[in-house]
């Protein structure tokens, strides 16, 4: 199994950036996938989670209105738009898919900093 993040960088607040998780080793389609952050000194938290199957989302309280998690079973990528981002959403990001028989695979991290 393998989860390659990729898309994070430096931005201003109130910009965007859009994440992509690429996916191999495992039928993609058939399973939860999840973005967590941990910023600096915290402990890891959900960010953003899309089911299989209908690809029912759930968020955050604290970037629901701002952030959307998507999928591409085609591409084995699930990706995640975050508009309006503020300072406290710097963290290193991480995508991760939980299989019952197999437990939790992450990703290395792609790393957000929003500051002027």
């Amino acid at each position: 199994v393998q989860l390659v993040e990729s898309g994070g960088g430096l931005v201003q607040p109130g910009g965007s950036l859009r994440l992509s998780c690429a996916a191999s080793g495992f039928t993609f389609s058939s399973y939860t996938m999840s973005w967590y952050r941990q910023a600096p000194g915290k402990e890891r938290e959900l960010v953003a989670r899309i089911t299989s199957g209908r690809g029912s989302t759930n968020y955050a309280d604290s970037v629901k209105g701002r952030f959307t998690i998507s999928r591409d079973n085609a591409k084995y990528t699930v990706y995640l738009q975050m508009n309006s981002l503020h300072p406290e959403d710097t963290a290193v990001y991480y995508c991760t898919v939980y299989r019952p028989a197999y437990g939790s695979n992450w990703g290395q991290g792609t790393q957000v900093t929003v500051s002027s």
